[in-house]
């Protein structure tokens, strides 16, 4: 199991740089995608010994929201709001990656500095849930576009996500933090699609609506 989850950290790390280096807004929401369905196996690979009900519902509840749910409300609020890529961010693409590997070097000594206990399973968990969620966060404040901060913002919580069920033994509320911010997420995507709607209509009254009519009529 160890070399399992071990591939799949490394997987994490690996998507977070694509994400760092990519322009295009459906190939970084897919990255997303990617990395929330293969989060969803982690809570397995790290409690086989006590597979159950909770830990099979956690799992397929994580594939569900990161890898369906919230991809596809976000490329549809790519595709309504007409945008595909990230032009000028704050921080050019090739400072991001160069940054990302400054995060890796400053995970992996954060986590050597660390107490941790023995329930850890992998020496890349804590790196990997660093890595990420300093990601996330440098993807938050180094992009213009709205879609882009919320895929920082879901990538801070794969983290958040990861640290919290390497440590459910100890910490179990960390668990119950990950779906607030999954939540957390829901609506600050339903807010990108009410901003747009307001943008075009001035209003975001469904009953205004109603009495648009066709030009043409």
């Amino acid at each position: 199991m160890t070399t399992w989850l071990d591939g799949l950290l490394i997987l994490m790390v690996l998507t977070g740089f694509l994400l760092l280096g990519s322009s295009r807004l459906a190939e970084s929401i897919r990255m997303v995608a990617m990395q929330g369905l293969a989060l969803g196996f982690l809570p397995i690979l790290l409690h086989s010994d006590e597979i159950g009900i909770r830990l099979i519902l956690l799992s397929l509840g994580s594939m569900a929201l990161k890898g369906l749910l919230f991809p596809r409300l976000l490329l549809r609020a790519a595709r309504e709001a007409r945008i595909k890529r990230e032009i000028e961010p704050f921080v050019g693409f090739t400072m991001s990656l160069l940054t990302g590997i400054a995060i890796i070097w400053i995970s992996f000594w954060l986590s050597s500095r660390l107490p941790l206990t023995e329930s850890i399973r992998s020496t890349l968990i804590v790196p990997g849930a660093l890595f990420m969620t300093l990601t996330g966060f440098f993807l938050i404040v180094s992009r213009k576009i709205a879609i882009s901060q919320v895929l920082g913002y879901l990538v801070m919580e794969n983290g958040v996500f990861v640290f919290g069920v390497a440590m459910a033994k100890d910490q179990p509320w960390l668990i119950e933090l990950g779906v607030l911010l999954d939540v957390f997420v829901a609506v600050f995507v339903m807010g990108i699609t009410i901003f747009h709607i307001n943008r075009e209509f001035d209003h975001i009254d469904s009953d205004r609506l109603a009495n648009l009519k066709d030009s043409d009529s």
